[in-house]
């Protein structure tokens, strides 16, 4: 497999971007402007709308649905009001755009200039793939919220987050591939409890998806117990008819799966941490594994004070963040614990 810096820095980009726009999105969830957006056009809505009259159509074609009707029209809500939270979704999706010509335009010149080796070529054309396929999931999410329901279906919302945490570690995985040609032995316990641990988190950052989505980082604030001085609270199993249904739909059950996780993903990192001193690590081992170490332990400490405070704006990103940066230590520590 050739090493060529171009494509290395090409995909980088890409990776960097993809973090940007999941940062965008954190504050587009934040700050409720997913459902500004009614219609979109894919040239049209380049730009924001650039006069006052286009900037009122836009507005009273907002008060056309449920968000509008139902919980905006009770809060005073004003032209000034829609601008703030147009902005956010459509800068969210103006990203989406400048990913797609950063990975497509370079794409073709590499592959014009045959700078792009097979391996390589085949794994680019499943980023494509997964790139058109997040922009469907952003559809599929927003048009959720526009039919009668007012929020989008948490469901949907997990989908789209996840899926761009794959598409970012994807990338990174092709990217480390150019950056570490040489291949040696897998250390294979590492690498197959580093695997359990990557399957987790992402089951974790599913169930962080869910808690937005149910805004279920607004109840039982408090830590190391729920709240009533319970360890599951009661709420946990009575909300909906189900023992699913109320861990994948109820507020407490969400936030109760979520939390309970999060003891596990520090226990099966930490678990990967001391297993690593019984082998002979190089140095790229042992930095993977210090850095995931110190992550996940901020990541923790971000989530609990994240709920005690009842997730405000830059808590609530900082923890979405750090969530970023947790995967990519995970996927950078798997890739050298593997190749």
């Amino acid at each position: 497999m050739k090493r060529d810096k171009g494509v290395i820095i090409w995909l980088l980009s890409g990776c960097f971007l993809v973090f940007i726009m999941v940062v965008v999105g954190g504050i587009t969830r934040l700050t409720n402007s997913g459902l500004s957006m009614t219609d979109w056009h894919l040239v049209t809505d380049t730009f924001p709308p650039l006069t006052d009259e286009k900037w009122q159509q836009a507005f009273d074609e907002y008060k056309k649905f449920p968000e509008y009707q139902k919980i905006n029209i009770h809060n005073n809500f004003t032209l000034d009001d829609y601008k703030f939270i147009y902005f956010w979704e459509w800068f969210h999706r103006f990203i989406g755009r400048i990913i797609g010509m950063v990975f497509i335009i370079p794409f073709v010149y590499f592959l014009i200039k045959k700078r792009i080796d097979k391996a390589t070529l085949n794994k680019s054309f499943v980023l494509l793939g997964m790139g058109a396929l997040q922009g469907f999931f952003g559809w599929f999410m927003v048009k959720s919220g526009l039919v009668n329901d007012p929020d989008v279906s948490h469901f949907r919302l997990s989908l789209h987050l996840t899926f761009a945490f794959l598409t970012f570690a994807y990338t990174l995985w092709v990217a480390l591939d150019l950056i570490y040609p040489k291949r040696k032995t897998a250390l294979l316990p590492m690498r197959k409890l580093a695997r359990v641990a990557l399957v987790i988190l992402l089951l974790q950052i599913i169930y962080g998806g869910f808690v937005a989505g149910l805004n279920a980082g607004l109840v039982h604030n408090t830590w190391p117990l729920m709240s009533d001085g319970q360890l599951i609270h009661d709420s946990v199993f009575i909300e909906k008819p189900t023992l699913l249904q109320n861990l994948t739909e109820g507020q407490s059950g969400v936030q109760f799966v979520h939390r309970t996780m999060a003891y596990i993903v520090v226990g099966l990192i930490v678990a990967l941490y001391f297993k690593g001193k019984k082998f002979s690590l190089d140095n790229q081992q042992k930095n993977g594994l210090n850095t995931l170490v110190a992550i996940v332990f901020l990541q923790f400490t971000l989530g609990v004070l994240t709920l005690l405070f009842r997730v405000p704006l830059w808590l609530g990103l900082t923890h979405q963040v750090v969530a970023f940066f947790l995967l990519t230590a995970m996927t950078y520590t798997l890739h050298r614990l593997s190749k």
